[in-house]
């Protein structure tokens, strides 16, 4: 999950820097020091492919961006007041614990209100990799919203998708512990400690594939509906610390080597620079629904298309 901050000015994007460190810092000496989260029992995450006559038809895949992911909710209220249902969840970092709250029944107000009321604060700790989020707070909160559900007891199909540490190669879970699985693939290097799931060591979701398309029809979507929340290349200013404009650049290359494979991808504008403040919070779901909206001729179109198809 990216935690970059509003840009004002040099000075004040420092100070909103320095204060979230000593956020974090109180927080870890509060009690939130934890190391690598292992998870080795019977309900660990893992694959499994679905049977010929449980594939998919459509997926809604939701991908990462920290704070960004609030474009989600956007997007989520304009597909149920047009009545899209998607039978098969995928989400990677943020879109994986959003796309866990909507898997599970929530509906779109009951996680916008659930956002806007939300102190990301509770996600921060200080772990043995340094300055950074245990996961604890994330397993917490995806484990309590969803009453402890495995990823195959939802009422739609879920699917969340991690990077193997060693190599950044891509990992679906699609069954056993929930919250384990949106632990692990939040993970983001150095922010988040890494998670172990039998035996091997996994980060964000976002490091192998920001928007996971293929993993959707891996799965045997016949129509995938994707969400990128990631910033314009054409947005990024001058003034960006150059580590960020890199990051950027090649994760908006690898969104484009998989765009082709979804049917419908939807990319709000949300500007470069990301916050947690109420304004932007709601700015983000306001322009996730009007991007959504825009979609919604292609959504219908490609809907129509694949019941003629079958």
């Amino acid at each position: 999950m990216r935690t970059l901050f509003k840009k004002t000015t040099r000075l004040s994007r420092r100070m909103m820097i320095f204060g979230a460190i000593g956020v974090v810092s109180l927080m870890g000496l509060a009690g939130c020091v934890g190391g690598i989260a292992e998870y080795n029992g019977a309900d660990a995450p893992r694959f499994a492919a679905y049977a010929p006559d449980q594939r998919p038809r459509v997926a809604l895949v939701l991908g990462g961006g920290g704070p960004r992911g609030f474009a989600h909710i956007g997007v989520l209220k304009v597909l149920e007041e047009n009545g899209f249902e998607a039978d098969l969840v995928v989400g990677a970092s943020v879109g994986a614990m959003l796309g866990a709250l909507h898997a599970n029944g929530m509906k779109a107000a009951d996680i916008e209100k659930l956002a806007l009321e939300l102190d990301p604060t509770r996600f921060i700790g200080i772990s043995t990799s340094g300055i950074a989020g245990d996961g604890n707070g994330i397993y917490r909160w995806v484990d309590e919203l969803t009453s402890g559900r495995p990823l195959e007891g939802m009422g739609k199909k879920l699917a969340v998708t991690a990077a193997r540490r060693s190599d950044n190669q891509l990992t679906i879970f699609n069954v056993g512990n929930t919250a384990a699985a949106v632990r692990a693939s939040s993970a983001l290097p150095a922010q988040f400690s890494p998670v172990r799931i039998r035996g091997v060591e996994y980060i964000d979701g976002d490091e192998a594939t920001p928007v996971p398309i293929k993993a959707a029809r891996t799965l045997g979507a016949q129509i995938v509906i994707a969400v990128d929340v990631s910033a314009y290349v054409s947005a990024i200013p001058a003034d960006a610390p150059a580590a960020w404009q890199v990051r950027d650049r090649k994760r908006a290359a690898m969104v484009a080597k998989e765009a082709g494979f979804a049917d419908v991808l939807i990319h709000p504008d949300l500007g470069y620079y990301a916050g947690i403040s109420q304004d932007y919070r709601k700015m983000c779901i306001a322009r996730g629904a009007a991007a959504a909206r825009a979609a919604v001729p292609k959504i219908r179109a490609a809907l129509a298309a694949a019941v003629v198809t079958r």
